[in-house]
């Protein structure tokens, strides 16, 4: 009998119990190195520059990273579901461990630019691939606590990312900021090829190249446009209005492809489904908070409370332990209950008090009660990320939950990188605003100042700088508690569907 996306096949091999540990720790490994290249990068950035030049292309070096692992996102949502998730899952770690073996390698800024975006081009299949090959062994019922060990792992590795990064360029060099993924990465490939059991099997496929096609020209444009914008390029730019038009024309192409493709990339009709569609748009708020949190604080604590880089990191702590906790915790307590649907509701109310609390920051604030918001944003985050992927796993049919998983991703993802570059050019204006208008003078020609140049000021134009920032701050938190009151309203409307206890077709 043919095997076809309809009719998976019968003898499908269930993955042994006694390799599930093993299995789902290879899998968390996976997860925690695609997430930690999103952020460790960031404070190598000043030593990178220094030892390869390219001043110029500084923000390309994170910008290529994460244009090339949105883009695939999706492809690699369908690549799983048609030719089966364990191959897809070793390519994509192949290309992600080549990529950072070139990335350590660079010569200069070019070369490195280049190899960040193959590294992408692995790294957005990894964290996808991984969600959605739990629910190739794991059933929906029992799914919560592994899921919630997941959503701490991708938080874990998110904020723990610059401390590992500034050790690693204190204590060694920034090339181990890529060299580290190698044996960690290779480790995963072992143990995925030797105990991973998918129960469902590739399938005679029909790729939709053109639809890929469509789908990397919007999704390209739209990252160009959010890293870009209010940075390198001015948003009324005719540049960035070009991209706009590439993003329209994209996903009009991308939808009138969908719509006659024989097996679509995203099939149209998730959009049709209630619990798909909320998961997502709650997925991309959330993208806007965590990302969002992860780049201010620690920028907060180095120009305001002096903390090195290094030290910055490790106060990122509490934020980092709430999630992890509660997203554990959060995983348990849904596989007892089999319910799910209060968690995105409570997590999206703790998320807005959090960001509440955090937009009244001053420059005297004590660490105890930043700890305290931080902890609660995180907490906060736990109860939502990956409960909003388990959500989704579980409403539809088996078929599309590659498809589906990569859908929910992409939405953080897109939300993630959206929100960073928006409260970043938001800031920038706030900031310079803030200022007096003979500051730039004053202080030498810099109205931007690292946090060391700031810390060297005269004591009156370093307070007046300070003030500038803690107000600028103060609106980017702010913003970033209305917006998460949108999440919150969307949260009340997702439906409570009881969890499966078996694989459904």
């Amino acid at each position: 009998m043919q095997t076809t996306p309809d009719n998976p096949p019968a003898l499908a091999v269930p993955q042994a119990q006694a390799s599930i540990p093993l299995l789902l720790g290879a899998l968390m490994l996976v997860m925690f190195l695609a997430a930690l290249d999103q952020t460790i990068v960031s404070t190598a950035l000043p030593t990178i520059v220094s030892d390869l030049g390219g001043l110029r292309w500084l923000s390309w070096v994170v910008t290529a990273y994460l244009l090339a692992s949105t883009v695939v996102v999706p492809l690699y949502g369908k690549f799983g579901d048609l030719y089966g998730r364990k191959r897809v899952l070793q390519i994509a770690i192949a290309l992600f461990l080549l990529g950072s073996a070139l990335c350590g390698v660079a010569q200069d800024m070019t070369q490195l630019i280049v190899f960040r975006a193959l590294q992408g081009l692995g790294g957005g299949g990894l964290m996808v691939v991984a969600m959605a090959a739990i629910g190739d062994v794991i059933p929906p019922a029992e799914r919560g606590r592994y899921q919630g060990l997941f959503g701490g792992v991708f938080g874990l590795a998110t904020v723990v990312g610059p401390l590992i990064g500034g050790f690693l360029v204190e204590h060694l060099s920034w090339h181990w900021i890529f060299f580290i993924n190698l044996p960690l990465g290779l480790l995963a490939v072992v143990v995925i090829g030797s105990v991973f059991r998918p129960h469902v099997a590739p399938v005679k496929h029909v790729v939709d190249y053109i639809g890929a096609f469509f789908l990397t020209v919007m999704l390209g444009s739209l990252v160009l446009i959010t890293s870009l914008g209010g940075s390198l390029l001015p948003w009324a730019s005719l540049d960035l209005l070009c991209l706009a038009l590439f993003a329209v024309i994209g996903l009009v192409g991308f939808v009138c492809e969908q719509r006659r493709a024989a097996e679509p990339i995203m099939p149209l009709h998730l959009f049709r489904h209630r619990t798909f569609v909320l998961a997502g748009l709650i997925g991309l708020i959330v993208g806007v908070s965590l990302f969002g949190s992860v780049t201010f604080l620690p920028l907060y604590m180095q120009v305001v409370k002096e903390a090195s880089p290094t030290i910055a990191g490790l106060q990122m702590l509490p934020l980092m332990g709430g999630l992890l906790v509660v997203s554990a915790i959060t995983g348990r307590l849904i596989s007892r209950w089999g319910r799910y649907r209060v968690f995105p509701i409570v997590g999206t109310l703790l998320q807005v008090i959090a960001l509440g609390l955090l937009s009244r920051l001053e420059l005297d604030t004590p660490m105890w009660q930043m700890n305290l918001y931080m902890g609660l944003l995180g907490a906060g985050l736990g109860m939502v990320m990956q409960v909003l992927i388990l959500a989704v796993q579980n409403s539809v049919e088996r078929r599309h939950m590659g498809v589906a998983t990569s859908g929910a991703t992409l939405f953080r993802s897109i939300g993630g990188s959206v929100g960073v570059s928006v409260f970043g050019a938001l800031f920038s204006h706030a900031l310079l605003d803030g200022l007096p208008a003979d500051f730039a003078a004053s202080a030498g020609g810099a109205a931007s100042l690292s946090p060391t140049a700031v810390h060297a000021l005269a004591a009156p134009l370093q307070q007046a700088y300070l003030a500038a920032f803690s107000e600028a701050m103060h609106g980017v938190f702010l913003l970033a508690a209305v917006v998460t009151c949108v999440a919150f309203g969307l949260s009340w409307w997702l439906q409570e569907v009881p969890l499966r206890t078996a694989h459904a077709e």
